[in-house]
């Protein structure tokens, strides 16, 4: 029979790590006597960082006297005590292969339920001083796992650890926890996973995440069908040729790009970006991302742009680019991209945010798809309305379309009956009835996406048919990180690196890699460029970041290599000049 070994507690408090603040609980150590489990955690006990740890449904985490003689041995140390794995209890028994996801157990007058394995992270590293922990605790499956609390109750070192119930479809905590984390997973057990209401709320996710990805369907392009991800039009950049610049609006113009030597262009997904290498001043030439707002013609591409007050390399364009320059250019890239489907659109924007839908637009109607077609969009007043002949014209041609426009500051003449003074309510969009089975595709500033993406869930979309591109950086998680003040992104301090140049081409840095950066996630930080990570070790691939252009290698290999196209900054350096979409 199973025993409770010891119950170990700690509060929270800041430790300096890297230069940096973290604000944790995994410092537990073992109690004496009973302690009371409520709801949330052990008596005496908290967790710092209640978006990844904590909570009802992870209120309990436990850890095997099995694994501690594993770990000693295999990292050759004899200084692990029971409750540096961060564990409330450690236990002799219930071993991750052996217990499921839904079981039940009762330890002293309380009763418990398993909701999912460990959140590989990388405190634990931190606490042992072994940076890899958290990759090394999947690569070798001993996450442990949370309890939520059925019963509350007193526990104490010593009591019989006894099984009341055990859960559905049979998935152990070790098969979950490769299941998300490492590559070739059954698919008969992903959809155990879909099946099992013990299961954590945010490991439900991941797995409907996972199953839209992998497992099959019937009709091609529906969320689950398994495609093929882009791949790039051509390596690093290559000169293109303005053909033509033309004024959309008084901020916004479209550049014509050619080829300089006549040879047809790869055919680029609708709504993919181009990456534009561009000289400013005598500093290292800028890269930016823009959207391509046309589908592609063999001989040319288009772009459009909008002049932003502060921006150099919009300014540029706008002020000193004319047609004959020659420009640096990557390849077609990105994952928003129009899928194939027969289900109805909804195509959303704001600004400058119709350029990517209005490549898809394009498509539609150069097909005569039959499917219904939403075009929804926001701008400040009709001089300031990009695209609007264009657009019209397009969905004239699409046999189910329908048009709403929206002016924030002037009103439409009575002839217009598609266009709005204000923005789009919830009883507006509740009007247009589109269909609760629709893909809708968003585009815009934030606010403007995390306001319509609700009004359109309020309808019955699924998170999962709701696609959304930004033009700025994705905000930062750095789980635990004491806030710092906001720092506009800038050059690493200390000696220029040597090595290849790295771009976060978001945040408009160019700097040369230096070794002094134990990865590209290292230089990120270094630069102030908002980043986004959570086990530092290439298995939770929070940090994914598309590669515009150029190569990486692994220091540290990911155990599950990313998406062709991406890559895992946590653990890899440059080999090659590299711009990433950060």
């Amino acid at each position: 029979m199973a025993t409770l070994l010891s119950v170990n507690v700690g509060m929270p408090k800041d430790v300096p790590w890297q230069g940096r603040t973290v604000h944790t609980g995994i410092w537990k150590s073992p109690v004496q006597g009973p302690r009371l489990v409520g709801r949330l955690n052990v008596e005496g006990d908290g967790q710092g960082d209640l978006a990844g740890h904590g909570g009802e449904i992870r209120a309990v985490l436990v850890y095997q006297l099995q694994s501690y003689r594993y770990w000693r041995k295999q990292l050759g140390r004899d200084d692990l005590s029971f409750g540096i794995f961060g564990e409330n209890f450690t236990v002799d028994g219930l071993p991750d292969d052996e217990v499921c996801i839904g079981d039940r157990y009762r330890i002293g007058e309380a009763e418990f339920e398993v909701t999912q394995p460990r959140v590989t992270c990388y405190r634990v590293g931190m606490r042992l001083g072994e940076p890899t922990m958290a990759s090394l605790l999947v690569a070798h499956h001993r996450p442990g796992f949370y309890l939520r609390v059925i019963t509350e109750g007193r526990v104490r070192a010593g009591d019989a650890i006894v099984l009341t119930r055990k859960g559905p479809e049979g998935l152990s905590v070790a098969e979950a926890d490769a299941l998300l984390y490492l590559p070739d997973g059954d698919p008969a057990k992903l959809r155990k996973a879909l099946n099992i209401p013990a299961l954590s709320p945010g490991w439900q996710q991941s797995f409907r995440e996972l199953a839209a990805a992998r497992l099959p369907v019937q009709e091609p392009g529906r969320p689950g069908t398994q495609q093929p991800g882009p791949e790039p039009a051509w390596p690093g950049f290559k000169p293109m040729r303005v053909a033509r610049i033309v004024p959309e609006t008084p901020t916004v113009s479209s550049i014509h790009l050619d080829t300089i030597d006549g040879t047809p262009l790869p055919e680029a997904l609708p709504g993919q970006n181009l990456a534009l290498r561009l000289a400013v001043g005598e500093a290292a030439p800028a890269v930016r991302s823009y959207s391509l707002s046309s589908v592609p013609t063999a001989g040319g591409y288009r772009i459009s742009v909008k002049h932003e007050p502060h921006g150099k390399v919009s300014s540029r364009i706008h002020t000193a680019l004319r047609p004959g320059d020659l420009v640096d250019i990557a390849g077609p890239h990105g994952t928003f991209v129009l899928e194939e489907s027969t289900r109805p659109i909804a195509l959303v924007s704001a600004g400058i945010g119709a350029t990517p839908l209005l490549a898809m637009l394009h498509r539609l109607a150069a097909t005569r798809d039959p499917r219904p077609v939403w075009w929804i969009h926001t701008a400040h007043d009709r001089a300031h309305h990009a695209f609007a002949g264009e657009t019209h014209a397009l969905l004239a041609q699409l046999p189910h379309a329908h048009e709403h426009i929206y002016y924030t500051s002037e009103t439409p003449r009575p002839d217009e009956p598609h266009i709005t003074r204000g923005r789009p309510t919830a009883t507006s969009v509740r009007a247009m009835r589109i269909p609760a089975d629709a893909d809708a595709y968003l585009c815009g500033p934030l606010a403007f996406m995390d306001d319509l993406g609700g009004l359109l869930r309020d309808q019955g979309l699924r998170p999962e048919q709701i696609r959304t591109e930004r033009f700025s950086a994705l905000p930062a998680i750095n789980p635990g990180v004491a806030p710092a003040a906001v720092t506009r992104p800038h050059q690493p301090p200390g000696p220029q690196g040597t090595g290849p140049l790295v771009t976060f081409a978001r945040s408009g840095i160019t700097t040369p890699w230096s070794p002094a950066h134990g990865s590209l996630l290292e230089l990120a930080e270094a630069c102030d460029v908002p980043t986004r990570w959570a086990c530092r070790t290439g298995v939770c691939h929070t940090c994914i970041t598309p590669l515009v252009s150029g190569a990486v290698t692994y220091t540290t290999p990911p155990l599950q290599p990313p998406e062709a196209g991406t890559v895992l900054v946590c653990c890899s350096e440059p080999v090659t000049e590299a711009v990433l979409d950060l």
